[in-house]
């Protein structure tokens, strides 16, 4: 014993008098949940400001618009949140808790306007996934599991509208002959440079190959149990569904002039383009919903102001509620 305190390890805390180190490192951290928990609601603040005319021309058609039809779309809206729950739920072979995923759902538009290409809405999933104790490898695979059904079951309702609807013919209008190679081309080489790549690089491949057995793995898991498939393509068929109902019920609003059938199939087609055009928002799917809209008849105002009216009814107004359910999840650290 020579009466000397032991000096602390690497990687503890060096505290003061009678203050234990986890308040310090609580303290350290306070700043940076703050910083979390206000982004969401500053960004949403931000992109209302910079989107002003936008937002006001959108309410000002939808004040004037049948409150009626409005209110069915604000139902379909909600049904929309259930169902990306469902195929969420549906994509990983455990329980979660219901309204908690609900509300990480709704949450991940806010981020959704923030990063391209669904990547906010994945991201606020993986870290909810993370926070209810679920692995890395298995949050990971059930989001590719998720995007898998859900682009699949657009595809597969697409094609039973084209097979079925006249208006498909339509279509041919919107994409001259031979502006679809160029893009084909850029596919075919990116898959080709990918493949490559995971056959060279070795430790890259070790991991996508950990993480391909894994998503195998679970996804014989979901669909050995009756209630996971149903969940996951009932919930992926019923996703593009649902927001087509939406987007119908905004043009009947607006005296838009089209069938349910033909809205539908054009929501179906603009849909499609979202994965190919990494913007933020939704502002490509806009562009070619309005165009689809107009080769299939109708005025090219009312089609403007019906997708306006879709957009601010779908993302603007639940924008600033759901940064609030953000913040409000993070400070609960159920993010």
């Amino acid at each position: 014993m020579t009466g000397q305190e032991p000096a602390p390890g690497p990687g503890v805390a060096c505290a003061g008098p009678g203050t234990p180190a986890r308040s310090v490192s609580l303290l350290s951290a306070r700043p940076v949940r703050l910083v979390l928990c206000l982004a969401p609601v500053l960004l949403a603040g931000g992109w209302a400001v910079t989107n002003r005319p936008v937002l006001d021309e959108g309410i000002r058609r939808l004040v004037s618009a049948d409150p009626r039809w409005l209110s069915a779309g604000v139902g379909f809206t909600c049904l929309s949140w259930v169902a990306a729950s469902c195929v969420r739920q549906g994509a990983l072979p455990g329980r979660l808790p219901p309204g908690l995923l609900l509300a990480s759902q709704f949450a991940a538009g806010a981020a959704n306007h923030v990063l391209p290409g669904g990547l906010g809405a994945h991201a606020v999933t993986l870290r909810f996934l993370r926070a209810r104790g679920v692995p890395l490898d298995r949050a990971t695979a059930s989001i590719g599991l998720y995007s898998l059904a859900k682009s699949s079951a657009r595809t597969l309702v697409l094609l039973v509208f084209l097979a079925v609807s006249p208006a498909w013919r339509r279509l041919g209008e919107l994409v001259p002959d031979g502006r679809l190679l160029m893009p084909a081309a850029v596919a075919g080489g990116v898959l080709a440079v990918a493949g490559l790549l995971l056959m060279v690089v070795r430790p890259l491949r070790r991991p996508v190959a950990g993480l391909a057995r894994s998503a195998l793995a679970d996804a014989r898991a979901v669909h050995s149990r009756p209630c996971r498939v149903f969940a996951l393509w009932g919930g992926a068929v019923a996703m593009p569904l649902v927001q087509a109902g939406t987007l119908a019920c905004v043009g009947a609003s607006l005296g838009l002039g089209l069938p349910w059938e033909q809205v539908t199939l054009a929501s179906l087609v603009a849909g499609s383009t979202a994965g190919a055009v990494p913007a933020p928002g939704g502002l490509a799917v806009d562009a070619a919903l309005v165009w689809t809209l107009v080769a299939f008849g109708s005025l090219p105002a009312v089609a403007t102001a019906t997708v306006i009216g879709y957009r601010v009814l779908t993302d603007w107004l639940p924008l600033l509620p759901a940064a609030l359910v953000l913040s409000a999840l993070i400070r609960a650290k159920a993010l």
